[in-house]
């Protein structure tokens, strides 16, 4: 395991993309994920709105308020304080004007710790959030493609920029947000060729999940490329199968219990000596 000694930071990334070295990021969710992540060297943690599916178990984003990421990015800040530390703006937190969006870009970062927050979309409505947002000093993360906050819009989890008025759209979208300040862009469930023009053009960096093999870099969630959630998506690659490991301990954990095992003599405070 090795642990980055010095902190990352924006210009860090921009000269990453420059240098054309990739930038590697997952997503976490309380203390323990934290230190994991931290102790991997990870460049970036992202604790996305997707914790309402994989950890609060809700069927979309949707359900995620300000106050759940809030509490969970928290304890991600205290798992890991060095690490730079990407903050979802959950459905609604950014959609009802600016002083509104202003004010809770500002409680994330103020009650978190956090280095930046990211938001989805790239109508001019978010453009204009982002504008605002960068206006009182806070850096911006946009997202653009399948955004999942717009799961009922697409019709469900469905790869964007398909046809040829889509692609143009998010390639539009996507210079617009790099002119409203934003210093990275995730580009999520489009096509090869269009994530690969996207970072080609762009400036900022660009991270990929499900956005093909060039962008600047890319992103996975915790719980899926551990195998400790059941998604299966084609653009994870599982790299242990961690649900299949709990399992099985906390099964022989039950077994033991049953047949009298554990506890043991090791595992008792002044235990009485059999006669």
């Amino acid at each position: 395991m090795t642990k980055k000694k010095q902190q990352v930071n924006l210009m860090s990334f921009q000269a990453m993309k420059e240098r054309n070295e990739k930038i590697s990021m997952v997503t976490a969710y309380d203390y323990s994920m934290a230190r994991c992540v931290s102790l991997s060297g990870m460049d970036v943690i992202l604790v996305g709105d997707s914790l309402g599916m994989v950890v609060l178990g809700y069927e979309n984003t949707l359900m995620v308020t300000l106050d759940d990421m809030i509490c969970h990015a928290s304890a991600v800040r205290r798992g890991s304080p060095e690490a730079f530390i990407i903050v979802d703006l959950p459905y609604m937190t950014y959609h009802l004007g600016e002083l509104a969006t202003k004010q809770n870009a500002s409680r994330v970062i103020i009650e978190t710790g956090a280095n930046a927050v990211k938001l989805e979309g790239g109508s001019p409505g978010r453009i204009d959030a982002i504008k605002a947002i960068i206006d009182i000093e806070i850096p911006v993360c946009a997202h653009l493609g399948l955004t999942p906050q717009s799961v009922n819009k697409f019709g469900g989890y469905k790869v964007q920029g398909k046809s040829d008025a889509d692609y143009e759209k998010i390639l539009s979208q996507a210079i617009e947000i790099e002119k409203a300040g934003a210093f990275m862009l995730v580009l999520e469930g489009i096509p090869e060729l269009l994530g690969k023009e996207i970072s080609q053009t762009l400036k900022i960096p660009t991270i990929g999940i499900g956005a093909g093999r060039y962008c600047d870099g890319q992103v996975l969630v915790y719980h899926d490329l551990l195998g400790y959630s059941p998604a299966q998506f084609k653009f994870v690659k599982r790299y242990a199968d961690l649900e299949g490991a709990v399992v099985d301990a906390l099964s022989n954990f039950n077994q033991e219990i049953k047949k009298g095992v554990f506890p043991a003599s090791e595992h008792v405070y002044y235990p009485i000596q059999d006669k």
